[in-house]
C-alpha cells in the first residue's frame, strides 16, 4: 500500500508540473459565492456549522477535469471554500464531481458537458455527525441553454445571473437527500483559470464534518503531488 501511495503521489507530480497547473480540473473559473445554511425543519445534525442556520461567505472554482475542449462531456468539478465555517479563521473545504443520481451511481464520476444539467457528488462518504453519509449539490435550473464547464462559459453565464446549488447529505440508510446549505456562485473572479486554492478536504473540515477513510491515504497522496508539482 505504502508503494502504491507512492505511486499515485509522483504521478500527479509529474501531471502538475507538465500541465502547469493542477493534475486534474487544470482550469476552471475561481469566483465569488455565498452559502446560507438553512434549518430544514428535521431536527438537528449533531454537527455544529449546519446547526447554526445563517450566512457564509465562500469561494467556488468550477472546472472541468481532464480539461478536454469544451464541447466534449468531461468530468465537471465544482470545488467550494466556506469561510469561518467552523469559526474565525477556520473555513471548509467541500468537492463535488458530477454523478449520476442513482443509489450506486452518484458514487461515481459521470462525464457531462453542461454544469446544470445534473447532479454532482462527493463520491465517497463522509462521517456527518458520527453517520456516514454522502454530500450533493444539485443545481437549479435557470436557464435553457447549456452552461459549458469551461472559463469562458461559465463567466459568460455568471453575466447573466447566479448560478444556484443545493448543498445536501443522504440521509442515513435512505436513498433521499436532506438538504443543508444554499449555495449561490454569482461574481467571477480575476485568478488565472490553472490557479487554485488549493482545496484540501482533509486540512480544511469541520467538527462532526469529516471526509471518510475510504481512499483517504491516497487522496491526501494526490492531493500532495499536484501541489508540489505546481511549486
Amino acid at each position: 500500500m505504502e508503494g502504491q501511495v507512492g505511486g499515485v503521489e509522483s504521478a500527479f507530480r509529474g501531471l502538475a508540473r507538465l500541465r502547469g497547473a493542477p493534475a486534474l480540473h487544470p482550469d476552471g473559473l475561481t469566483c465569488a459565492a455565498d452559502l446560507e445554511v438553512t434549518d430544514g425543519g428535521r431536527g438537528r445534525w449533531g454537527v455544529p456549522w449546519l446547526d447554526r442556520p445563517g450566512h457564509h461567505a465562500a469561494t467556488a472554482r468550477l472546472s472541468r477535469a481532464a480539461g478536454l475542449p469544451w464541447r466534449l462531456p468531461d468530468g465537471l468539478g465544482l470545488a467550494v471554500r466556506v469561510d469561518d465555517a467552523d469559526g474565525a479563521g477556520k473555513p471548509l473545504d467541500l468537492l463535488f464531481t458530477s454523478s449520476g443520481r442513482g443509489t450506486l451511481t452518484r458514487h461515481l464520476p459521470l462525464p457531462r458537458a453542461d454544469v446544470l444539467a445534473g447532479p454532482y457528488s462527493s463520491l465517497l462518504s463522509y462521517r456527518v455527525g458520527g453517520r456516514p453519509s454522502l454530500l450533493a449539490a444539485l443545481p437549479r435550473r435557470s436557464r435553457r441553454l447549456p452552461v459549458h464547464g469551461d472559463p469562458t462559459s461559465v463567466a459568460r453565464a455568471l453575466r447573466a445571473g447566479p448560478l444556484v446549488f443545493d448543498l445536501c447529505a443522504e440521509a442515513a440508510g435512505r436513498a433521499f437527500w436532506r438538504p443543508f446549505a444554499v449555495l449561490t456562485v454569482h461574481t467571477a473572479l480575476p485568478i488565472p483559470a490553472k490557479q487554485s486554492a488549493d482545496f484540501d478536504i482533509y486540512e480544511r473540515d469541520a467538527r462532526q464534518f469529516t471526509p471518510g477513510p475510504a481512499l483517504a491515504a491516497v487522496r491526501r497522496a494526490a492531493y500532495r503531488g499536484s501541489r508540489a508539482g505546481r511549486k
